[in-house]
Order: structure tokens, then sequence, then C-alpha cells
């Protein structure tokens, strides 16, 4: 009788635990909740990004340091003021949120090269943001490269 009854308390506190069990991981496990926000529905064509936001402010980060030569010599040239440096910022944070279209929806080509190239585009951005808030003409100047290249490639692939 003795071994029935331990058996029978032994059953109990393995139910009891398994209970525990089921309520412990229940508690863990969340599901991913969905944004709040209002649905974002791409309006604009590859194209119209292209040529209404990349192209111009593209233009602006490369236009906004260099150097002229003249009979005079070297004539460099750089933003002087706040409002100068605020222009390359404001363009190079376009370029960044420009690269963030074309990541969504049915403007993404593929997953491989135009994700890559697009990601590109969006670190040369940041750079020039990041030298622009510095009010560094050397590193807008060098985050030209990586906007370029990543054009190129891109236009090098994709462009119809």
């Amino acid at each position: 009788m003795k071994v029935v009854h331990w058996l029978f308390v032994i059953s109990i506190a393995l139910f009891v635990s398994g209970i525990g069990f089921v309520v412990a991981s229940a508690r863990t496990t969340r599901h991913a909740t969905q944004p709040t926000g209002p649905a974002m529905a791409p309006t604009a064509s590859i194209k119209q990004i292209m040529k209404g936001i990349v192209g111009p402010a593209a233009t602006v980060v490369y236009g906004a340091v260099g150097a002229n030569i003249t009979a005079q010599g070297v004539d460099e040239f750089a933003p002087k003021t706040p409002e100068e440096w605020e222009a390359v910022g404001n363009s190079a944070a376009a370029l960044i949120e420009a690269g963030n279209l074309l990541l969504m929806g049915n403007r993404l080509v593929d997953k491989g090269e135009w994700v890559k190239l697009t990601n590109d585009l969006i670190n040369g951005g940041k750079e020039a943001l990041k030298a622009a808030d510095a009010r560094n003409a050397d590193g807008v100047m060098a985050s030209g490269e990586p906007i370029n290249n990543s054009c190129d490639g891109c236009h090098e692939k994709y462009r119809r």
C-alpha cells in the first residue's frame, strides 16, 4: 500500500510540474506586434525617385567640395556658411532616405545586387551626412566615391 501511495504522490508532483512548465513557456512566448502607424503604400516609381531625389541630392554632394584649375592656380572650394553645410547635410539625408524608398515594396528589384548597391548608396549618404555635420570637406569629398560607385554599378546592371 505504501508503494502505491508514493507513486500517487510522485505522479501528482510530476503533473503539477508539467503544468508549471507549460505556463512558464507560454509566458515567455511573445508574438510579434503589428506596427501601429499608418500603412505605407509606395507611390513614386524608381525613375521618379532617381530624377526627383537621388539626382539632385547627389549633385549637391558632388558639387559641394572640389577645385578649379585656373591661370592663377588651383582654387579649392567647400561650403563656408552654416546654411551651405546644412544644404549638403540635407542632400546627404535625402540620399539615405531615397535608398530606403528603393528597398520598399515593389521597388525591390531583387534581393541580391539591388540590395547591396542600394545599401552602398545609403552608407555613402551616411558618410556625407556625418562629414557635413562635422564641417569636414575631406569627408564630403571621400563620400562621393561610394555614392558614385553605387550609382554606376546600379546603372550598369539595371538601367533600361
